[in-house]
């Protein structure tokens, strides 16, 4: 998977102490991928634009 063009940004729902944090890049034509904002060259997940449209929509109906 190219990544060249990625353009990453943190989650809202990352932890803001410098914890938790992940970043995703949803600007990549069929795909969006998910890294650990702590280690930028590490493994990324990618998920069809859909599957992340479902896991994003049922995660912001929890508290």
């Amino acid at each position: 998977m190219d990544l060249t063009g990625a353009r990453w940004r943190k989650s809202t729902r990352s932890n803001g102490g410098g914890g938790a944090c992940v970043e995703v890049a949803d600007n990549l034509p069929g795909v969006v991928a998910v890294r650990d904002s702590k280690d930028p060259v590490g493994p990324v997940l990618a998920f069809a634009p859909e599957s992340w449209r479902a896991f994003v929509t049922q995660h912001a109906e929890r508290p």
